[in-house]
């Protein structure tokens, strides 16, 4: 009965590590940005996004990404460890704008439908602006979180570099 959340800034690898982690281990990934977006980039409700976390959520052993604070206290509460991928700015700014230049390009499908573009990239909805205006925040406020009693439960894991989660997840095995 393991259950992950693998939190972190856009661009750090979120999505990555927790596909690695399902794989390797053969539990589900929950990607939380597939929870959230619906067609045409249509964010679900409060209400919503904490149902479908809950659902998802509700098997004995999982792989979760994702930051919505939105559900937060639900993945968290029912998660047994937590990885915080804590990688420089320049890193995740420098893979956030990589990825989002190859998706742009390419026009691969993210969920329901929904793709990047150049055009949204430099508009308000962007994810570089995103990265700008929540990388100091989450920085600021995961270690404020996690000191909280109701998360005292979790195993927590704080990698600082690429090579510190590769050599973390090189030991992991199944069960």
């Amino acid at each position: 009965m393991t259950r992950y959340v693998v939190i972190g800034s856009s661009g750090s690898g979120k999505t990555t590590l927790a596909r690695q982690i399902a794989e390797r281990l053969g539990i589900p990934h929950i990607e939380l940005d597939a929870l959230h977006w619906g067609p045409g980039w249509t964010g679900a409700t409060p209400e919503v996004m904490r149902e479908r976390v809950a659902v998802a959520t509700d098997g004995p052993a999982w792989a979760l990404d994702g930051n919505y604070s939105k559900s937060r206290d639900v993945a968290w509460s029912r998660a047994t460890h937590l990885i915080w991928l804590d990688y420089s700015f320049p890193l995740v700014f420098w893979r956030i704008l990589s990825r989002t230049v190859r998706r742009a390009v390419s026009q691969e499908e993210l969920w329901n439908g929904n793709r990047e573009s150049l055009r949204m990239m430099f508009s308000r909805e962007s994810i570089l602006l995103w990265v700008l205006k929540t990388y100091w925040r989450r920085r600021r406020e995961y270690p404020e979180l996690l000191a909280r009693p109701k998360y005292s439960h979790l195993t927590v894991f704080r990698f600082r570099s690429p090579g510190e989660t590769e050599q973390w997840l090189a030991g992991l095995r199944k069960a």
